[in-house]
């Protein structure tokens, strides 16, 4: 597990370290430069020669910087730092023009920088520590022009939306502790940022580098120990391989069905039969112990052809499934609307949700997990317990803030999907899976952000195999789930692993289909497990 402190608390961690002489910054810049040198050696064979720019802003990322550059001389590359600030680090300047390293000073000639952006243009690598981490907003000031000024040399074109997604070329691009521009403790990307192909980030991940938008931006993360005791939980998580497996429950000799979980379904529509066949099917091959289906007779039929496994009578669930390929959402839902298309699937998935609440009479065995995706949405009640996980991708979200009277659009949600996941988690009690290219979970005190999935994953069916992987993860821990208030989005975000995985897996390097996914799940799962 990859886990995330904010600024504040990476801080606090160094204050007595620095009181006592700890040299923080010697092992951070020593730890910044060794990185540097396994980069250039394995992209240009060898180190001598190589170039470096260091963009050097004031405080201590731009004295990691200086000194890390100072290092690099030493050891045969040809290095200039670029100050942009007055308030430079003396220390690492003097350490890197005695080591033989050339600096400019921009801040005191701002018409050098055609210059520098010809340096950079011939450069091996760019050391960005132009911010540190208690920077706040977008860069201003000369930091700002000297990112609009090189993001061509550097491929990288000057809006950060493009950025996260264009593929760029020329130096190689190593972020100090965080890619200056970035929302250090909210991943949001309010301006120019440069893109990193590495980030080295000291003490412990910051929470900008696991979050979306700014994920997109940090490359490779290197944490490097420098001796932080972080007290407290972390502010953001990120679940590796080993962390799933170690909590999967495999089943053993005295295990039956029960035991391994029954997954209620209800979605898809006649208009939309293959909701239900992709979620019923992706619960099946995540292993659930039988999947019960709920439907109308028509869309039923079509699920038995395709498992026959499949339970269409009533019984024992042990979580929910609620909502794939069924129309409505938050803002139709609450306003009373329908298209008339539902096929009973309203009322069907009303009744599930009561009953995962443990509030529908007569039903036996108190509540259940519940994984509420599309149309279902628009059928939870204000307030709803931790183990229902909302499922929405950011226009679903959107919808569903708006209906509880938050002014947001699309763009916000998706500039800044950490705070609105966490809204919504506060406004409906819910653990919410905000979809996309990260996938960021927020529950009771936890946020979890996982990028294990590749760009051709965002196609049509592939949220509704998502829904039937949660189904039958989240009914393997039942009563577990109900009775731990965080655990529901530890499993929401271990599902995201596997659903993303399944995809890498389904058609490596390729697109990829719905129900190739769902059909790669068994496969991935028991690589997870070493089988």
């Amino acid at each position: 597990m990859i886990s995330a402190w904010s600024a504040a608390d990476v801080r606090a961690a160094e204050e007595p370290l620095l009181a006592a002489g700890v040299p923080l910054m010697e092992r951070a810049s020593f730890a910044l430069a060794t990185h540097v040198l396994r980069d250039v050696a394995a992209r240009r064979g060898t180190v001598r020669g190589a170039r470096v720019v260091v963009l050097a802003g004031a405080g201590n990322n731009g004295g990691d910087a200086l000194h890390a550059g100072a290092v690099l001389v030493r050891r045969g590359l040809a290095v200039t730092a670029v100050l942009v600030a007055e308030r430079f680090h003396a220390g690492g300047r003097a350490a890197l023009e005695r080591a033989g390293g050339r600096v400019v000073e921009l801040f005191a000639a701002p018409d050098v920088m055609d210059a520098v952006v010809d340096d950079v243009a011939r450069a091996d690598v760019v050391l960005d520590g132009l911010v540190g981490i208690g920077a706040r907003g977008p860069l201003r000031g000369l930091a700002a022009d000297v990112v609009s000024a090189i993001s061509g040399t550097l491929g990288q074109p000057n809006v950060p939306e493009i950025a996260l997604t264009t593929p760029r070329g020329g130096p190689w691009v190593v972020a100090v502790d965080t890619p200056s521009g970035i929302g250090v403790d909210d991943g949001a990307v309010p301006g120019p940022t440069l893109a990193a192909d590495r980030t080295v980030t000291f003490g412990a991940a910051k929470p900008g580098l696991l979050l979306p938008p700014a994920a997109g931006l940090a490359g490779a993360v290197s944490v490097v120990d420098i001796g932080l005791e972080l007290a407290g939980p972390s502010a953001v998580r990120q679940l590796g391989p080993a962390d799933v497996a170690a909590a999967w429950p495999v089943p053993g000799p005295a295990d039956h069905k029960y035991t391994r979980g029954v997954v209620g379904v209800v979605a898809g529509t006649a208009t939309y039969p293959g909701a239900a066949v992709l979620t019923t099917t992706a619960a099946v091959r995540t292993g659930a112990g039988m999947v019960r289906y709920r439907g109308s007779a028509e869309v039923g039929g079509r699920v038995l052809d395709a498992r026959p496994e499949v339970v269409t009578a009533p019984g024992r669930v042990q979580s929910w499934v609620v909502g794939p390929g069924v129309p409505g959402g938050p803002e139709a839902a609450h306003e009373g609307e329908s298209d008339g298309q539902d096929d009973g699937q309203h009322e069907r998935g009303r009744a599930a949700l009561a009953a995962a609440a443990g509030r529908l009479a007569g039903t036996a065995g108190g509540p259940v997990p519940a994984v509420v995706d599309a149309g279902g949405l628009g059928l939870i009640d204000e307030r709803v317990p931790a183990w229902f996980v909302l499922t929405p991708h950011a226009g679903e979200l959107t919808s569903l803030l708006r209906s509880r009277g938050e002014d947001v659009r699309r763009a916000d949600v998706e500039a800044e999907p950490r705070r609105w996941a966490l809204r919504a988690h506060e406004l409906t009690g819910a653990t919410v899976l905000l979809k996309g290219g990260v996938t960021v979970v927020v529950g009771p005190g936890v946020t979890y952000a996982q990028a294990d999935g590749p760009g051709w994953l965002a196609t049509a069916g592939a949220g509704d195999v998502l829904a039937g992987v949660l189904g039958a993860m989240l009914a393997a821990r039942s009563d577990e789930v109900v009775e731990r208030p965080g655990l529901a989005a530890e499993v929401a975000a271990a599902a995201a692993l596997v659903h993303g995985r399944a995809a890498h897996r389904a058609t490596p390097g390729g697109p990829v289909a719905a129900l190739d996914v769902a059909h790669a799940v068994p496969g991935e799962i028991a690589a997870l497990l070493g089988g």
